[in-house]
């Protein structure tokens, strides 16, 4: 048997899987894997981005999934021996429930169950990370500890929001993607936020967050249309746009493409009622950013 499910995500590369997509994998990955029994692993290689941890297979076999849950663009696969096992895909990761497990990129490889199911970690650039640890010590991981709220919490408040982005001379796009003080956010989905908000990618931070402590307006804007866009996006599959399925196979997720108003639209029309502009591509910290120079100020 070739494929049985697949989960993957093939985004439009340089780009990283947001949290969007990171959140339609876990959901993925939770009926089938929660509750099973890690009975085999197999490391093809000996690291992806950075080394596997010492003790990395002997630390998964025999340890029985008990839950699947996501902190900002990470997997945390929960372990009843008490460790937590990290995943982040990187670029080009894949994650494939019942795969043979032999493909040229097919770097992780275990059997679940005794053979019952298996799932397959492939990434052909390898800019995935995986680490094993005590879940007790989550919040303190290196990787997680110094991460700001994430949107959809109580935690991202406008107050957060305006604290992160307070005396920044940064332009709002780039702080935006600062993980410190937004969690799970990247290029794609920053670039809608800021056009929904109509405002420019290039305003300093600063001046988004005004002088006074009292919340402005375009803080109120960012908040709402952060929450609004990616509630959008978890609700079609994220906005992977090649070779995207979902755990039954189908192919109806990996939509939000169809809902940019900005991305990968330079040239274009701005699709903004009454604006008539001309979709402009940027390139800010090494990151194309496509905005609407007419209604973005």
């Amino acid at each position: 048997m070739f494929v049985d499910i697949m989960i993957c995500l093939f985004a439009l590369l340089p780009l990283m899987p947001e949290m969007p997509e990171v959140e339609t994998v876990r959901r993925g990955l939770v009926p089938n894997l929660v509750g099973r029994m890690i009975t085999f692993v197999d490391l093809r290689r000996p690291d992806l981005r950075f080394p596997f941890p010492e003790g990395f297979e002997e630390g998964l076999v025999n340890s029985r999934i008990q839950d699947i849950d996501r902190m900002s663009k990470y997997l945390l696969i929960r372990l009843d021996n008490g460790n937590t096992w990290l995943s982040h895909l990187g670029m080009t990761g894949i994650w494939t429930i019942n795969s043979d497990g032999n493909g040229k990129h097919d770097h992780v490889h275990i059997e679940l169950d005794n053979g019952a199911l298996t799932a397959t970690y492939s990434d052909h650039r390898r800019f995935g990370i995986m680490d094993l640890f005590p879940t007790i010590n989550s919040d303190k991981h290196k990787l997680l500890a110094n991460l700001g709220p994430e949107p959809l919490t109580k935690e991202f408040t406008k107050e957060a929001l305006k604290e992160g982005l307070h005396g920044r001379q940064s332009p709002i796009k780039t702080s935006l993607l600062d993980q410190k003080i937004v969690s799970g956010l990247g290029n794609i989905y920053v670039s809608e936020i800021l056009h929904r908000s109509k405002i420019s990618p290039k305003r300093k931070s600063a001046d988004v967050a005004g002088k006074s402590s009292k919340i402005n307006k375009a803080i109120e804007r960012i908040h709402t249309q952060t929450n609004e866009v990616i509630a959008e996006a978890i609700r079609v599959g994220g906005s992977t746009i090649s070779d995207f399925r979902g755990v039954s196979g189908d192919s109806d997720l990996g939509y939000f493409p169809q809902q940019f108003t900005v991305f990968n639209r330079e040239s274009e029309s701005c699709n903004r009622d009454g604006c008539n502009g001309i979709i402009r591509r940027i390139v800010q910290s090494g990151r194309s950013t496509f905005y609407c120079p007419r209604c973005q100020r």
